[in-house]
């Protein structure tokens, strides 16, 4: 008997440390768009881990702006910052394996190795000792990017044994991530080019922990003129929640999609239906950036 071809699952993942910018709409977009062409399911999960980074009321201003969208989870939100028991069933499996370790490095004391933890240096324990996850000489990893194609990262010499929980005691984002796909199912990731380099990372942790790696697919990351992403630049200014369809449409336009001309005006049912019904993911961009300013340029050349 045929067995059942398990059940396409995407998210989408913001950090609250602002508004909702153009280049988090596009990868809500994008990923949103890739699990309805797979008639599959979309989830929202707060990324709330680092709390000094965080804006507040800022993880409520991003949902309204979504729901603005039409973009809603399949699935209640999740929220980081209430999942430490969970983060920590993950942690003591790695310590009880010997994957993981206790470090009392500082970043200093391993500022002469360029930051890249490969062997312990600290000269006295730390009372907020870091815990890291053990990354053999000579590790290194492949996959294959939906968009991007082949990336390889020695993460040895690269990354080094990453950190799992930090010295504050705060979860580092690579663990929470990890065992979250894993519990919520999720089968695709689609998220923005800035994330490719943690890719192999949590590959590694996947395989440590024995959960299941998804499909990964890295969208361009908007930058702004600076060529910094949209978070870190003055480009990044909300999109406008109150008036949805010019940002709609630019999105559209910004993965590559062909032109909705009849559907330039209406209500966000309706445009968000026919992007539902037209979207191909073949043309999905295959560049690791995409310019701001280059996209508001070039739509000022076409008819939208």
């Amino acid at each position: 008997m045929q067995q059942a071809t398990q059940t396409y699952r995407g998210r989408f993942a913001p950090s609250p440390t602002g508004p909702l910018h153009f280049g988090s709409l596009l990868a809500a977009f994008g990923s949103w768009l890739a699990a309805r062409h797979a008639d599959g399911e979309w989830l929202i999960r707060i990324e709330d881990l680092d709390p000094p980074r965080e804006v507040a009321g800022a993880a409520e201003r991003q949902m309204h702006a979504l729901a603005s969208f039409g973009l809603i989870s399949d699935a209640p939100v999740v929220k980081q910052s209430e999942r430490g028991a969970h983060y920590q069933a993950a942690l003591d499996t790695l310590l009880a394996s010997g994957a993981a370790f206790v470090c009392h490095c500082s970043r200093s004391d391993l500022a002469d190795g360029g930051g890249v933890h490969r062997a312990c240096v600290a000269a006295a324990a730390r009372p907020d000792p870091a815990i890291r996850l053990r990354v053999p000489d000579g590790t290194r990893l492949s996959f294959e990017d939906g968009l991007q194609g082949d990336f390889a990262q020695d993460v040895a010499a690269e990354v080094g044994d990453f950190v799992l929980r930090r010295a504050d005691g705060l979860w580092a984002y690579q663990l929470a991530v990890v065992a979250d796909d894993a519990a919520q199912g999720i089968t695709d990731v689609v998220r923005g080019a800035d994330l490719l380099d943690s890719t192999p990372r949590q590959i590694l942790l996947q395989r440590a922990l024995r959960l299941p790696t998804p499909r990964y697919a890295h969208l361009p990351l908007v930058v702004g003129a600076d060529g910094r992403k949209l978070s870190k630049s003055l480009a990044a200014l909300p999109v406008d929640a109150a008036d949805p369809l010019p940002a709609m449409r630019a999105v559209w336009h910004a993965l590559g999609q062909a032109s909705l001309a009849a559907t330039g005006s209406g209500s966000v049912d309706r445009l968000l239906e026919a992007m539902r019904r037209h979207f191909d993911p073949a043309r999905l961009p295959r560049t690791p950036q995409l310019s701001l300013a280059a996209l508001h340029n070039d739509r000022d050349t076409k008819p939208d």
